[in-house]
């Protein structure tokens, strides 16, 4: 539909972090464990403006923003362009501003790669991936979700044991804004199903065993019985790259 750097359209004025928990806590009573990914982006269509709303996806697929586009039109679609993504990825994403209803916001760290490099020495990713995470993913997302009232993700409960409990809807104390996760109970085989049965843009890489897409050099491909997020920064103790912990 469209796209743009950073968010720059302009917005109705923010309810309170106090309101926005209260809307939370509500929407979390009303849609309990398992309410449908459509009645969980009902309930934030009643309560809150396209545009106080956005969409953070990683280009893997493009299911949340296909569902959400369904009831929000034009919903802005945060892509974190870290600078270290597949080619695949950005193919997926164009595809994505393409075919659907939605606004891709490409949300950029404050420094170039290069400019990280010079700053923090080369590879930081493989030396620190916590703090290169935190530089290219974290904080551009932090400082991009300023002035939204609530933020979709497109986290599942199946995906790793860190994410067995994530609720439908909750208040991100971090962010400042109400955390809404509608595909929570899904399953990766629902998912690829919805897919498919829609025609969306899929990112080519799941299909060679990349069951979680990050960036090129912290994922590989996952083997057989391993859980989908066991090829994000393999080899090492890390599993979550910040925004959702």
């Amino acid at each position: 539909m469209s796209t743009q750097t950073e968010a720059a359209k302009p917005k109705a004025p923010k309810r309170s972090a106090e309101e926005l928990r209260a809307l939370a806590d509500s929407g979390a009573a009303e849609l309990g464990w398992d309410a449908s990914a459509e009645q969980v982006i009902a309930w934030v269509a009643r309560n809150f403006a396209t545009e106080a709303a956005a969409v953070a996806c990683s280009m893997a697929d493009a299911v949340l923003p296909a569902l959400v586009a369904e009831q929000l039109p034009g919903v802005d679609v945060l892509f974190l362009d870290t600078g270290y993504h597949f080619p695949e990825t950005y193919r997926t994403r164009n595809d994505v501003a393409e075919n659907l209803r939605v606004n891709i916001v490409d949300v950029l760290p404050r420094q170039t790669v290069p400019e990280q490099d010079v700053a923090e020495g080369k590879d930081l990713f493989a030396r620190d991936p916590a703090r290169c995470c935190a530089l290219r993913k974290v904080e551009p997302l932090h400082r991009s979700l300023e002035g939204y009232e609530l933020w979709f993700t497109g986290v599942r409960r199946d995906e790793a044991p860190t994410r067995t409990n994530t609720p439908l809807v909750v208040f991100d104390e971090k962010n400042g804004l109400v955390k809404v996760n509608p595909l929570a109970p899904w399953s990766f085989d629902q998912l690829v199903q919805y897919s498919e049965d829609n025609l969306l843009p899929v990112n080519p890489l799941l299909a060679q065993g990349f069951l979680s897409i990050g960036c090129a050099p912290c994922t590989r491909a996952v083997a057989p019985g391993e859980d989908p997020r066991a090829g994000r920064w393999s080899g090492t103790d890390k599993t979550e790259c910040g925004l959702h912990v």
